[in-house]
């Protein structure tokens, strides 16, 4: 099982190759834990949840993946580490 950070979802989501189906995509990161501010949750789980047939590049996968994870899962909301 490998252990992947949010901020650095894209260096998993490069493995797949494009385009992709939704199923393809599932099963290739069922066995990838997303570690988020609020928790982990399963990569291939969320990937199942997008409301998408299919994704045309990494970052097409990786826009959607953002829309099916809840707010708390970026850190708090209105805050910026890039402050300070």
């Amino acid at each position: 099982m490998t252990d992947v950070k949010l901020s650095r979802v894209e260096t998993v989501l490069d493995d797949l190759d494009y385009p992709a189906s939704n199923d393809q995509a599932a099963a290739e990161f069922e066995d990838v834990t997303l570690l988020l501010a609020d928790g982990e949750r399963n990569l291939g789980d969320l990937v199942e949840r997008i409301d998408s047939d299919r994704f045309e590049s990494v970052d097409d996968l990786k826009s959607a993946l953002h829309n099916v994870l809840p707010r708390e899962a970026v850190g708090e909301p209105y805050q910026s580490e890039g402050e300070g």
